[in-house]
């Protein structure tokens, strides 16, 4: 399969084949299955994300022994992982300027 140009924007979890106002943070290149397979770990997110935010009105439930955020954050790192291995030299740059994968191999 060929790879096509998709605009990612991580904050909406978007993936589009069109440029369209701010949706293109981040530039990759892939095959339909990597765009399935990204798609997925933002759908991760999302669940995980919805989980803190049912834990964050249990008062009593400290923020360090949530669990949904601990899979937020691995879901986001292993997001940003994968907009590394696909991204254009822009999009790699930017990654590594935040230092997100610092404790990962790029």
């Amino acid at each position: 399969m060929e790879k096509e140009k998709y605009y990612v924007n991580l904050g909406t979890k978007e993936i589009s084949k069109t440029k369209y106002h701010n949706n293109d943070t981040y530039v990759i290149y892939a095959t339909p299955v990597e765009v399935e397979q990204l798609r997925s770990k933002f759908d991760h997110m999302d669940d995980a994300e919805y989980r803190t935010f049912l834990r964050a009105h249990v008062p009593i439930m400290p923020y360090h022994h949530d669990e949904g955020n601990d899979d937020y954050d691995r879901g986001i790192t292993n997001a940003f992982q994968m907009l590394y291995e696909l991204g254009d030299e822009q999009t790699k740059e930017h990654i590594t300027n935040i230092g997100i994968l610092r404790d990962n191999h790029l």
